[in-house]
């Protein structure tokens, strides 16, 4: 059984605590990968919230992994074929 642990990430300009099984350096990764994100959408449209910013961000972030689950699943049937 995997422990979980506490990270404190700043994500923006507002801390959060998670509660996980990663680890620091992956939680670290994923908070870096957040930042860029967030910026960017930020940078192409200055004048979005935060919040909706966050939204963009998680409704990119969900498209980008059905599009590789979808990989996976055509990868599995490749392999089963």
């Amino acid at each position: 059984m995997t422990t979980k642990k506490r990270f404190k990430v700043k994500i923006g300009q507002e801390e959060y605590t998670i509660i996980g099984k990663a680890t620091p350096k992956h939680m670290e990764a994923v908070s870096q990968l957040l930042n860029q994100q967030l910026a960017e959408i930020k940078r192409n449209m200055p004048d979005l919230s935060t919040e909706k910013a966050a939204i963009l961000l998680a409704i990119n972030a969900m498209s980008d992994c059905l599009e590789k689950q979808a990989e996976v699943d055509q990868l599995k049937e490749q392999k089963e074929s």
